[in-house]
């Protein structure tokens, strides 16, 4: 199966059963990244994490759940 990298636009192939390949197939949600823009992605997420400024916020729970 020939997917696209959706930052660099570089085409590679993976195989036509593999699990990657069957969510990108089924939910067209997922993106494909390849191994360079994931690691990129990867180390720039930790950088920021390491900061100590990044926090990701919990969703805000109804009241209903809370009774």
């Amino acid at each position: 199966m020939q997917v696209k990298c959706t930052l660099c636009d570089t085409v590679e192939n993976i195989e036509d059963y593999s699990l990657q390949a069957k969510r990108l197939r089924n939910r067209r949600i997922y993106m494909y990244l390849c191994n360079n823009c994931y690691e990129r992605v990867k180390d720039n997420t930790l950088k920021r994490h390491a900061t100590g400024k990044f926090r990701l916020y919990e969703e805000k729970k109804k009241e209903d759940e809370l009774i």
